[in-house]
């Protein structure tokens, strides 16, 4: 039952790891957000559960192969069930809605996220491949639709908290900080051989697969990067990435004047997670905190883009512009599948990578339908490399 009291939430990829953090939090502040509408893509078991829980206005699948199964497994209920990537898009534009949280992974993303930006919506953006692939197209849609944008990344999160209160006050740099992954301290021979079981094994943050491969291979830092340049205005030469192990300076932003703010917390997704639904407000949390007797030092390196060449990748693709982010995102999804399947290595990734952005056709200004014809298109380049 609609309860206009409450803060109406969507959530796009609701089984996924941002998915279910997000659910958590819904679930500790239930006399403040109720959930509208959940949406999944494979995960049909988890959606039942969740939606038999939450009871959302509606539910949709995106592999219409689950639909009649979903459909059973709530007929007892007065949800509205649908199927398919089309249907997922519409849900995200919804009238009663009042904000969407696009935790979708990948490509997939982008056309939902257009439709609630569309719609007017508050996005909660966790999908960072939709500002990766059309952050241009992207950001001219909210601001025509005047649908305000807040990241639920962490780092991006972090600049977006640094920057509060700060009006116009001219930025220097932003400075996004990176976990360096669970290689950072190999040789670039001994990454030759790593696998994808131990790709998975994340020294600090608990992800879904395919952004943990991203985070190994430094990827995600490189489509970060990307993302910043979007969300803060900023040009490629005003991002820095830092190597900070810890993973608890999120990230700093540094000001005209040499002052640099950092937002600092354990490095749990729920805190961005929540203060994106919030925002500008903050409530009390039970999160654990940062204790600092328990941390003797922070410690800060220059990212190695010879062995993570993903990042020199990513900056090419952002200086290039046009559909070349567009290009990168494709082939990395190609290549991470592959390997965790373990049918490429570690280091293949980048050289597939390189040589499809190499092949691929350079559009300067491309229009929503030339994104996703390339993005078509890249994907059968990529495979028939491989």
């Amino acid at each position: 039952m609609l309860n206009e009291s409450k803060k109406q939430i969507a959530i796009l990829g609701s089984t996924g790891s941002i998915g279910t953090q997000a659910l958590e939090v819904i679930s500790e502040n239930r006399s403040l957000f109720d959930v509208y509408a959940l949406t999944a893509n494979n995960n049909v078991d988890l959606l039942i559960k969740q939606s038999r829980k939450f009871q959302p206005e509606m539910v949709a699948i995106g592999n219409e192969d689950h639909y009649q199964r979903l459909k059973s497994a709530l007929s007892d209920l007065p949800i509205k069930v649908f199927a398919g990537a089309d249907s997922i898009a519409q849900v995200a534009e919804m009238q009663p809605i009042d904000m969407v949280l696009t935790a979708m992974v990948g490509y997939s993303g982008l056309k939902p996220t257009m439709n609630a930006i569309k719609a007017g919506k508050k996005i909660a953006l966790a999908n960072k491949e939709t500002l990766v692939v059309a952050g241009e197209l992207i950001c001219e849609l909210a601001a025509k639709y005047n649908a305000p944008i807040i990241p639920v990344d962490s780092e991006h999160s972090a600049i977006f908290q640094c920057l509060a209160g700060e009006g116009n006050n001219p930025v220097e740099k932003v400075i996004l900080t990176a976990s360096g992954g669970p290689f950072r301290t190999k040789h670039l021979q001994e990454l030759e051989h790593v696998t994808s079981a131990q790709a998975l094994k994340h020294p600090n943050w608990d992800m879904g697969a395919k952004v943990t491969i991203d985070s190994a291979s430094m990827m995600n830092k490189g489509f970060e990067v990307i993302e910043a340049k979007w969300l803060f205005g900023v040009s490629p030469e005003q991002i820095q990435v830092v190597v900070h192990p810890q993973s608890i300076i999120h990230s700093m932003v540094q000001f005209a004047d040499g002052a640099i703010k950092a937002q600092l917390g354990m490095p749990d997704m729920k805190l961005p997670i929540q203060y994106a639904f919030t925002y500008p407000e903050r409530i009390k949390t039970n999160f654990p905190r940062f204790d600092f007797d328990a941390c003797s030092q922070f410690t800060f390196e220059r990212p190695d883009e010879e062995r993570f060449r993903n990042l020199a990748l990513a900056y090419y693709a952002m200086e290039k512009g046009g559909n070349m982010p567009c290009i990168l995102n494709a082939a990395n999804e190609i290549v991470v599948a592959e390997f965790l399947k373990d049918t490429i290595g570690f280091l293949q990734m980048s050289d597939i990578i390189e040589d499809v952005m190499a092949k691929s056709t350079f559009i300067a200004k491309p229009t929503y339908d030339d994104y996703v014809k390339t993005d078509a298109q890249v994907r059968l380049l990529t495979k028939e490399l491989i």
